[in-house]
């Protein structure tokens, strides 16, 4: 067996920043418990997601009952559920054992979980009060939980659409830099690869953050983050001042959405009856609130972006212009040979 010890669960799996409800309120536990399983016992990172499944569907069972022991029953089950889907991927980190199959598997099933427990939840209070709210509460929870992740891949595609981009003019740019310097016609100052080199990691995904970190893209040199930067000199300090305690500054992204409607709700129904739907009312506009905020910071991006773009290419063709005519047809021959 391995000998894993607690430091060593914080360093390998501990994500850089994550959400605050996962660093408070699931690290201090998921971490001893990745240590245990990771020592003990010969369990998966699959295996673990499908138990969070089944914990997932066994607190969408306690909340189709509606009454408020279930009701807090269910809460307990989702937040265990929670928290072995965040072993899964601590487990694989630790020991070297991610797929691109878990990885797959730990989204869907996730999706499943939303889905279920959204009808369960809403269906149950339907059930007992005959309300009809609470059916198009299900509905707005499935599409905002839909509506958050598909924009956070769609936007994180683009994003590597536009690194890719950077990337293969950087190396062409660096390619006619070295051309012109060769040809004498054209000083060593480097100024396209370095600008180029810039936005390049302005674009490159963090790989210790998780995908909202990626899709936020909030480098603290950031050359794309240019203009939302000097529209908002505040928000680094913020931002920095978050990152000392691992906490991203999307404070209410998709996991606290989750825990607001599955956790918080059910909780404070158990209280006060009828409390769920303005719970989750409250939790859907926080996160529709951060949402904007990714929005329009990618639209800022994209403006960076462009504008980079054109000066760019825009050397580029300066640099085009200082070659000799023999480059050109040199290059073009390779071209035709490749």
């Amino acid at each position: 067996m391995a000998n894993f010890t607690l430091e060593d669960v914080r360093q390998r799996t501990y994500k850089a920043r994550d959400a605050w409800w996962t660093v408070i309120l699931v690290d201090p536990l998921a971490a001893r418990l990745v240590r245990f399983t990771a020592n003990r016992t010969n369990v998966t990172p699959n295996q673990l997601t499908v138990g969070a499944l089944i914990l997932g569907l066994g607190a969408g069972a306690c909340f189709a009952v509606a009454s408020w022991p279930y009701l807090l029953l269910g809460a307990l089950l989702y937040h265990l559920s929670f928290t072995l889907d965040c072993m899964d991927g601590k487990i694989a980190r630790l020991k070297g054992t991610g797929s691109i199959f878990g990885a797959w598997l730990d989204y869907i099933f996730d999706r499943v979980r939303v889905l279920a427990c959204a009808i369960a939840l809403m269906g149950g209070q339907y059930a007992a009060t005959g309300n009809v709210a609470y059916v198009w509460t299900a509905v707005a929870v499935v599409f905002l939980d839909m509506l958050r992740y598909m924009d956070a891949l769609e936007i994180y595609k683009v994003r590597s659409q536009m690194r890719n981009k950077l990337l293969a003019m950087r190396e062409q740019a660096s390619e006619l830099e070295v051309a012109v310097r060769r040809a004498g016609n054209g000083p060593d100052n480097g100024a396209v690869g370095e600008e180029l080199r810039s936005a390049e990691g302005a674009l490159r995904p963090d790989p210790e953050a998780d995908m909202e970190d990626q899709v936020v893209g909030d480098h603290p040199n950031a050359a794309l983050q240019a203009e939302f930067n000097q529209r908002f000199p505040w928000y680094a300090r913020i931002r920095n001042a978050l990152k000392r305690g691992r906490i991203r500054p999307h404070l209410i992204s998709g996991i606290e959405f989750q825990m607001g409607v599955f956790i918080v709700a059910p909780l404070a129904a158990a209280v006060v009856s009828g409390a769920i739907i303005p719970v989750t009312v409250l939790s859907g506009a926080g996160m529709l609130a951060f949402e904007l905020v990714i929005i329009y910071k990618f639209w800022l991006s994209s403006r960076d972006y462009s504008r980079s773009l054109a000066k760019l290419e825009k050397r580029i063709a300066g640099y085009r212009e200082q070659l000799p005519a023999e480059y050109e047809q040199q290059e073009a021959a390779v071209g035709s040979a490749g």
